[in-house]
Parts: C-alpha cells; sequence; structure tokens
C-alpha cells in the first residue's frame, strides 16, 4: 500500500504540472487574463479561472487508479456541476444571490441523494444524532435535520474556503494541510484497524487525498510566484472536496473544522460585521483575517507562514488534549482570529509613538 500510495503520490505530481502547463499556455492564448490593476495589483494580467485544472487533473488520475465505485460517480457528477457552474461565474461574475441560491440547491441535491451527515462527533467529545426527525413522501424518507446541516455544511465551507482566496497561495495552501490531516487519520485507521469497511473506506480516502495533495503541491508554487489566479472554479472544487471528504469520512467535520477553524471562525465574524453594517454577508471586501494582517505591514509571506503553523498546531494539539484543554483551545482561536490583529495594531500604534 505504501508503494502504491507513493507512485500514485509522484504521477499526481507530474500530472498536475503538465496540465498547469497546458491550460496556462491555452487561456493565455485566448486572453483569459486578469485585470490587475482593478485590484491595485503592478504586474502583468495573469491567467485566472486556472482552479479548472484539479477538475481536469482529478478525473483523469482517479480514472485510471482508483477503482470505479458509487461513490466515485457520485463525486464526479457533482463536482462536474460545480466546476462548470464555477468556471461561468469566473467569466461573468454571476450575483452572490444567484451563487448562494446554486450552493443551496447543490448542497440539497447532495443531502437528498448521496453524502448525509448521520451525526457529529466534535471535538468536546459530544456525539449529536441528527436522523432522529424524517418526514415520509411516496415512501421515500427525508431526514430533515440531517439534509439541513448537509445544506449548511456545503455553503458554510463553499464560501469560507472562498474567502481565503484573497492572498495568492493561501487557499491552496490551507488545503493541502487539510486534506494532509485526513490522510494521516486514515492512515493510521488503515494500520490499526482490522474491520474491512474501516480498512476499504481507508483506502478510498487515502488514494483521494493523495492525488488532491499532489495536484495542489505544483499549483501552490504557481498560485504562490502570482503566476496563476485560482477562482472560483479552484475554491469551489477544493471546498467540495473537503465538505465532501469530511463527511465520507465518517464523522470527521470536527477534524476538518479544527484545521480550518481560523477560517470557519472569520467566516463567521465576517458575515456578522457585514450584516452590522448592513452589506449583504455574501459580499467581497477586504475584512478577513489575511487582510487585517496585511494592514499591519505584514509581508505575504510573514501571513502565510504564520496562518499555516496555527492552522497545522490547532490540529496537532487537539489530538493530545482532554475535554476542558479542547474548549480552551477554541476559545483561543475565538480569540486568535478576532483580536489578535486588534491588539497587535494597537501595539504597533503604540511603537510608532
Amino acid at each position: 500500500m505504501i508503494i502504491d500510495i507513493l507512485f500514485l503520490f509522484l504521477v499526481s505530481i507530474v500530472t498536475s504540472f503538465f496540465t498547469i502547463l497546458v491550460i496556462k499556455k491555452i487561456f493565455i492564448h485566448f486572453h483569459i487574463l486578469d485585470n490587475p490593476w482593478k485590484y491595485k495589483k503592478k504586474r502583468a494580467p495573469i491567467p485566472y479561472g486556472m482552479g479548472i485544472i484539479f477538475f481536469i487533473s482529478f478525473f483523469i488520475l482517479s480514472f485510471i487508479f482508483i477503482p470505479l465505485s458509487y461513490k466515485l460517480y457520485l463525486l464526479w457528477f457533482f463536482w462536474g456541476i460545480i466546476t462548470f457552474v464555477s468556471f461561468i461565474d469566473d467569466r461573468l461574475n454571476i450575483s452572490p444571490k444567484i451563487r448562494l441560491c446554486i450552493q443551496i440547491i447543490i448542497g440539497a441535491i447532495i443531502g437528498l441523494t448521496a453524502i448525509k451527515v448521520w451525526y457529529i462527533s466534535n471535538i468536546f467529545g459530544w456525539i449529536i444524532d441528527l436522523d432522529s426527525f424524517f418526514i415520509e413522501i411516496f415512501q421515500y424518507k427525508i431526514y430533515v435535520i440531517s439534509l439541513l446541516f448537509t445544506i449548511f455544511w456545503f455553503v458554510f465551507i463553499f464560501n469560507a474556503l472562498n474567502w481565503t482566496d484573497g492572498i495568492q497561495g493561501n487557499t491552496s495552501g490551507l488545503s493541502i494541510i487539510s486534506f494532509f490531516v485526513l490522510f494521516l487519520l486514515w492512515g493510521k485507521l488503515y494500520f490499526t484497524d482490522e474491520y474491512s469497511g474501516w480498512i476499504e473506506n481507508a483506502k478510498f480516502i487515502l488514494s483521494i487525498t493523495t492525488i488532491l495533495i499532489a495536484i495542489l503541491i505544483p499549483f501552490f508554487y504557481f498560485d504562490f510566484k502570482e503566476k496563476i489566479l485560482m477562482w472560483d472554479s479552484g475554491t469551489m472544487f477544493l471546498g467540495f472536496m473537503l465538505a465532501s471528504l469530511a463527511i465520507i469520512s465518517w464523522g470527521k467535520i470536527a477534524t476538518v473544522l479544527v484545521v480550518f477553524g481560523i477560517y470557519a471562525i472569520d467566516a463567521i465574524y465576517v458575515i456578522v460585521t457585514r450584516i452590522k453594517n448592513k452589506k449583504n454577508p455574501l459580499s467581497w471586501d477586504f475584512t478577513h483575517l489575511h487582510h487585517r494582517l496585511l494592514d499591519l505591514w505584514w509581508t505575504k509571506n510573514q501571513v502565510l507562514t504564520f496562518l499555516f503553523t496555527f492552522s497545522f498546531l490547532f490540529w496537532v494539539s487537539s489530538l493530545f488534549l482532554d475535554k476542558t484543554w479542547k474548549i480552551l483551545l477554541f476559545v483561543f482561536m475565538i480569540f486568535f482570529v478576532i483580536f489578535f490583529p486588534r491588539i497587535l495594531a494597537k501595539f504597533l500604534k503604540y511603537e510608532k509613538k
């Protein structure tokens, strides 16, 4: 299994690298380039909507290396819809309200037909069952609470991950960390668990996350160097994969939230702030955590290193802490996201006096 994973990893990296080069050349030829002056950037226009390479590379690699199954067919189907809609959005700049409606519809279809959240096991040790209430229509049971939570989960991750794309390299870097954490968890289960159902699911998750990590590594390089732009076609794909794998991984929603906790909290903070200021909660602005840190004269490298390090450390810490310390860790994460930039800003202002 280890040799298979290493081979898949190497093939995926090479595939991703050459796919990026080919699609980049095609986009330049057809002048699918951004307008850097709109965002006050002093550089030449670069290809945008390059997140489509995730779908292309992943489809090819999963078709060749992952055994065909119902789960894989469903993922392909929903990937295709999300990638197509998001790529059109990259070109036409669809209204936030329409995008929200599309996200809700996608979450509802997934919750009704395929991927459902039956329970939530959170970092505090509680188990919350979501299948206690249902309605029956033509002998088909619709688990209402599970459906509503599934819709909320997908919409929330879609937007929380999408908002990380305000600084290049952030989304791809955080996604690598998130998928790597899922890989580690299921790698441990594969080698320690004897239940055949867990082992088969572990093989599926390990293969999926291996491909995703390998695809993202070359993309991160080009993204960080500001040679290409991901945009919605990439963030929506990665958001869908992150949200889906958390569910397919049999209740790893809390794990994903710990790794992604910084931006989960940031998303809630920004939404509340926008509503308070009577703005559209799904609109685009410069109020996210990375923007607030950049405003403190941090460089892009410093911001990314800071965010990546804390995201990984939060997850590692949650593995070894008991319930009380996990609650304290969660409180610290809230403090870190909301108040740390403010305190740092006041400190820097005081230092300048």
